[in-house]
């Protein structure tokens, strides 16, 4: 129990004036009486047992309260209040008064407010990252699908210059292969290319469109008037470089019309693919792990509530809990230096969820880096002690 708030402050002429206030030595007797009286209403409501003496103490220093007191009745008060806070522990007077009052509105109002500031960012970007991610392996797969592909069409049907099959003048394919598998590889070529396009877009989109598309001039044209035919021709122009011609007349020259388009697809994917890597990866590596830790502080300083609620023993802490914050912070900047913690032998965690760990017990994170630490001043210590030893 905090005894500082017994005591009062007042006037004293004997101070300069540039303290016009000191502590009165006298302990405020009223409002000790009411935290006794809190203390000993609790006692009967929990069925705690009170001898005779600490109750007669507190009533008649209450009733002294109004007539007056004495020093006898000030000295049992204060024995009553001793004895009766330390059978009561942890509870105390102070955490009676903040359970039942207004202060533990503020307090869950406070956490809600952060979880929530704190949960909204952690969805989007782990919701932003789900989704880069899928569309980066996919576009990478899909860039190997048809690389592999075009590596085959190459050999099977040679170049335009060079054909060795599929042409109207030499229709015959090599030994082995039939038309319907070579026109299947085309259009598996074709449908490949388109996909890593669309995918390639979406990701850019993502990033604000930060690459330029190379076909943006065909696929956001407008008609100016009935008879402007520009919007017509560019849906042209984008089905010719991502269709096969009807009837294929000359798989060779199919194939390079593709492989051309193939090449700028690539590029913008890479691109893409680049600057999607460096800033998601910035924000799941340095920025996420540091809002884990915050909102693990938040579940921690939530479930804490709870508990002190039910038993009673709720205090406002708001410096305390400001530290915490800050020290789940620092906790969550660390975490990201760090690749996966292995926890057994056969199993680790991600740093994003030991990003949460440590706000939620930020203690056991600080014990971890003190045995890190001692595993690289153990050997430097034992070489010391032989070099002693042989000296």
């Amino acid at each position: 129990m905090d005894l500082l708030k017994w005591f009062r402050r007042k006037p004293n002429s004997d101070i300069a004036d540039s303290t016009p206030s000191a502590w009165n030595p006298l302990p405020d007797f009223p409002r000790a009486v009411d935290d006794a009286l809190r203390l000993l209403v609790y006692a009967a409501e929990t069925g705690k047992t009170v001898d005779d003496t600490t109750r007669t103490s507190i009533l008649r220093a209450k009733v002294a309260s109004n007539a007056g007191w004495d020093e006898t009745i000030a000295a049992n008060l204060l024995a009553a209040l001793t004895k009766l806070a330390a059978d009561l522990s942890p509870v105390t007077a102070e955490s009676l008064e903040a359970s039942c009052g207004k202060l533990t509105k503020p307090t869950i109002t406070t956490l809600r407010w952060w979880a929530l500031i704190l949960a909204i960012p952690i969805i989007l970007f782990s919701v932003l990252g789900f989704v880069t991610s899928s569309l980066s392996s996919a576009i990478s797969t899909n860039v190997a699908t048809a690389n592999d592909l075009l590596v085959k069409l190459r050999s099977e049907l040679g170049t335009p210059a060079a054909p060795s099959a599929g042409t109207s003048d030499n229709p015959k394919l090599p030994a082995g292969l039939n038309e319907g598998d070579v026109i299947t590889q085309l259009q598996q070529y074709a449908s490949t290319i388109r996909a890593i396009d669309a995918r390639s877009r979406q990701l850019n989109m993502l990033v604000f469109g930060a690459e330029r598309d190379p076909f943006a001039k065909y696929r956001w044209h407008r008609k100016l008037s009935e008879g402007d035919k520009g919007n017509e021709e560019n849906q042209q122009v984008l089905k010719d470089k991502f269709q096969l011609p009807v009837g294929l007349p000359n798989m060779p020259k199919a194939l390079d019309n593709l492989t051309s388009t193939y090449q700028d697809v690539r590029s913008f994917a890479q691109d893409v693919l680049d600057l999607v890597s460096v800033s998601y990866g910035a924000i799941t590596t340095c920025l996420l792990p540091i809002l884990y830790a915050l909102l693990g502080t938040c579940a921690y300083l939530l479930r804490s509530f709870e508990e002190e609620l039910r038993t009673m023993t709720f205090t406002p802490t708001s410096r305390a809990n400001w530290a915490r914050f800050l020290i789940a912070g620092i906790g969550g900047a660390v975490v990201g230096l760090f690749g996966n913690f292995s926890i057994t032998e056969g199993a680790s965690i991600s740093p994003l969820a030991i990003a949460f760990l440590v706000g939620y017990a930020v203690d056991v994170f600080f014990s971890f880096l003190e045995g890190l630490l001692q595993s690289f001043t153990k050997p430097k210590t034992g070489a010391a002690s032989k070099a002693i030893a042989a000296s």
